[in-house]
């Protein structure tokens, strides 16, 4: 038994398992970010980083199936890269943050006229609603804003008013209306 596991160990060199490792991470992180782009509407570089991610998940996948039986901790290795990959693609995007968002407020309308100023003074666009809630009447308003700039935008909306309800929305696609101007195309 104890032979078994030290074989089971040591079939494959460290630097090898850690190379499987390192370039599954790199090629699920590169996966998670394409779709992501994909289904914000980034289509030619989703295009460009599923070519990368292809060329990598070859390589790779040729690796840990030659003597997968001789070295079965490849597999292993294999998995937590792309159980990583999926965690460390995410973040990335977060960061990044692609895309616009759809914020909407529900405020009082005390408060309401103070928020849509504020927007407004922000160059964003703001539409009012008139609402009535269980504790009397609201305004709704909805912002569209860059992913990027949305959680400071909320920050300064919550110092204006506590007591907001806030939503925030992913948007694949919008036309029209008074928009954010995007600083660069991304491959769109």
């Amino acid at each position: 038994m104890q032979e078994w596991i030290i074989s089971f160990l040591t079939a494959t060199p460290w630097y090898v398992l850690l190379l499987i490792y390192a370039s599954k991470v790199i090629e699920v992180s590169v996966s998670t970010l394409r779709l992501i782009l994909v289904n914000r509407g980034y289509r030619l570089l989703g295009s460009i980083l599923s070519f990368f991610e292809l060329i990598l998940w070859v390589f790779v996948a040729a690796s840990v199936v030659t003597d997968i039986t001789a070295a079965p901790l490849k597999g292993i290795v294999y998995a937590l890269g792309f159980a990583t990959g999926v965690y460390i693609g995410s973040m990335i995007e977060n960061w990044l943050a692609f895309g616009k968002v759809m914020i909407q407020v529900i405020a009082s309308k005390a408060s309401g006229q103070l928020i849509v100023d504020f927007i407004r003074g922000q160059k964003l666009g703001v539409t009012e609603v008139t609402a009535h809630g269980v504790q009397g009447e609201k305004v709704v308003l909805m912002v569209f804003s860059e992913r990027k700039a949305a959680k400071a935008l909320v920050q300064d909306l919550r110092n204006i008013d506590p007591e907001l309800l806030v939503t925030i929305s992913d948007l694949s696609g919008i036309s029209g209306g008074f928009l954010p101007r995007r600083s660069r195309a991304m491959f769109k």
